[in-house]
């Protein structure tokens, strides 16, 4: 009978500009989207619609073939050693969970071309050629956020709560209140995360690429 690892640890890690080099948002803004398709983001930014309605409109503006939205797609970068990071965790008891505002249909793409299959929590979508994609709260998730779709917080919570070490990486504003809810030692961030965390005093580990993260946390766990 082969050995099991006991699980020991979860990295809850976001997906766009942590997992990915590239944020796929600013892929199909800077590239596809049509003239006035950024007006839900300035909605948001003046407090009249959540982040993920502005997302949801965002991506719905899309008027693109499916050749042309998979190239955008395959220009994410993912952590080039994802698959390896991911058996090198596993083999100290320590698993990989994705936490995303963004869409799981570019998600799941993403992760398959790297040949990893992990928990992902993020916001259900399709996409049509005359409609865009079009992204859906996730309702049938335990871990519903009103302004992003996703509370990341809640899955960091839930696996704190199975006494498991956590630890969180992230980039963006929606990572403030699970990055928060981990040990400074655990805190992985860049970017506005980074931004936000150092204006309110708090530690963090910077990072440029996931396999560093990884590195560190494999570290941490041997």
């Amino acid at each position: 009978m082969r050995n099991v690892t006991p699980l020991r640890g979860v990295l809850v890690t976001d997906f766009d500009g942590t997992i990915t080099r590239n944020d796929f948002y600013q892929i199909v803004t800077e590239t596809l989207l049509p003239p006035g398709g950024l007006a839900p983001f300035h909605d948001y930014k003046a407090g009249t619609i959540t982040h993920f309605e502005a997302l949801q409109r965002i991506f719905a503006a899309l008027r693109v073939t499916e050749v042309e939205i998979l190239a955008a797609v395959a220009k994410a970068e993912p952590e080039p050693e994802l698959a390896s990071w991911i058996e090198k965790l596993a083999s100290i008891g320590w698993k990989v969970i994705v936490t995303s505002a963004g869409c799981q249909w570019y998600i799941d793409r993403i992760l398959s071309e790297s040949n990893v299959d992990l928990a992902v929590h993020a916001n259900p979508g399709r996409f049509d050629t005359h409609h865009g994609l079009l992204m859906e709260m996730p309702h049938g998730s335990r871990f519903v956020s009103e302004q992003y779709g996703i509370d990341k917080a809640a899955v960091v919570r839930e696996m704190m709560a199975q006494g498991l070490q956590v630890a969180y990486a992230g980039d963006g504003m929606s990572d403030v209140a699970a990055s928060l809810a981990v040990p400074d030692a655990m805190r992985f961030a860049r970017d506005d995360l980074a931004r936000v965390l150092t204006r309110r005093g708090v530690s963090f580990r910077p990072f440029e690429r996931w396999g560093e993260i990884a590195a560190a946390v494999y570290e941490m766990g041997s």
